[in-house]
């Protein structure tokens, strides 16, 4: 080692290289500096420590009195292998199984912590579990498995170049681990009311839990004609009721009816036939819906923070926060809050 000078009050001992070498920030690299504390004291310590080491003295000598026999980190640290190895040759040590990796980006993500960091402060995001950020916390607020992460970051290897993924990626993997163990149930995007008359009798209805596994039970509701026309109404999607008069649809699980007329907030169909085979043929559009009465408000938060309201199946509000179910034909949501009202926040189709 030889000692160097950065300014007064300062010495800095080197570790002595080649100055030959091709990369300069490789020669005679800095290992640590002498201070007069007397003149610049330390903002926190004082004058209590005069000798400081830096990055790749401390690291360096930390790797090797704890043993260390595989050093895992960012490319960017290429340099600081190249710099340590001429510590451990001076020493008479032997350089650790270094493995460099790239960064790993996600399309559309901020990954970087100081751009976190200034978006929270400014208002620009909530906290840490933002839905709109990449951090473990807003992943696990929206449902992401930490299998999935696992899973993919594995499949990805610590390879030297950058990796760029999108969120379909980890969606994707996410998707085979929620899929066979998320219940299903109803939410209604937008609620329009559709009275259906005419129907024929009371329906029995047993809705599954999940499609492949009828071990998990059912929901059950009651559907009750009721009045001179034999009439019950549903809150079904919006979107759904947007169909020309004429139009059949099916209720998946319950019934065909064909509209009659509509507007803004409501539409009123026919009974038209119980059969599912009778609705595949025709091709008709399968709907959810929930039964009037049998409604809970329910807000999803999505991941660009878009709040969008509806109304989720009663059988919700014995669910606990935390779990991960499937709003059928909507998407993956993990619940936040289940009171009077449900709030979720949106994982992914």
């Amino acid at each position: 080692m030889l000692n160097g000078g950065y300014g007064e009050g300062e010495a800095v001992v080197r570790v002595k290289t080649d100055l030959e070498h091709p990369n300069p920030a490789v020669r005679d690299w800095p290992a640590l500096r002498i201070i007069d504390t007397e003149k610049f004291p330390h903002p926190r310590a004082g004058s209590k420590y005069r000798v400081w080491p830096l990055y790749n003295l401390a690291a360096g000598l930390d790797d090797h009195l704890m043993g260390i026999t595989h050093v895992i980190r960012g490319k960017e640290h290429l340099t600081n292998k190249v710099r340590q190895e001429y510590m451990y040759k001076h020493l008479g040590w032997k350089y650790p199984e270094a493995i460099h990796y790239g960064r790993l980006q996600i399309t559309g993500a901020f990954l970087s912590k100081s751009k976190i960091v200034q978006g929270i402060k400014e208002g620009l995001y909530k906290g840490w579990d933002d839905p709109r950020l990449a951090t473990f916390l807003a992943l696990k607020k929206r449902g992401i498995t930490s299998e999935a992460v696992k899973k993919m970051i594995i499949d990805v290897g610590p390879k030297p170049q950058d990796v760029t993924l999108s969120w379909e990626n980890l969606y994707a993997y996410n998707r085979k681990i929620l899929d066979p163990t998320s219940d299903r149930y109803f939410f209604v995007l937008d609620p329009v009311a559709l009275k259906v008359k005419h129907v024929s009798r009371v329906f029995e209805t047993r809705l599954p839990l999940h499609p492949e596994k009828p071990e998990r039970g059912f929901r059950q509701y009651s559907i009750i004609p009721e009045g001179e026309d034999n009439s019950i109404t549903l809150w079904i999607a919006k979107k759904d009721a947007d169909v020309d008069a004429g139009t059949v649809i099916r209720c998946m699980e319950l019934f065909n009816v064909k509209i009659e007329n509509r507007n803004a907030k409501s539409s009123d169909a026919v009974f038209v036939s119980e059969s599912y085979e009778e609705a595949r043929k025709t091709k008709a559009k399968l709907i959810h819906w929930i039964p009037e009465g049998q409604e809970v408000p329910c807000q999803v938060v999505m991941p660009d923070a878009t709040i969008y309201e509806g109304f989720a199946e009663s059988a919700c509000k014995k669910l606990k926060p935390n779990t991960v179910i499937q709003f059928e034909r909507f998407g993956f949501v993990r619940l936040s809050e289940v009171s009077s009202k449900i709030t979720a926040h949106y994982t992914h189709k």
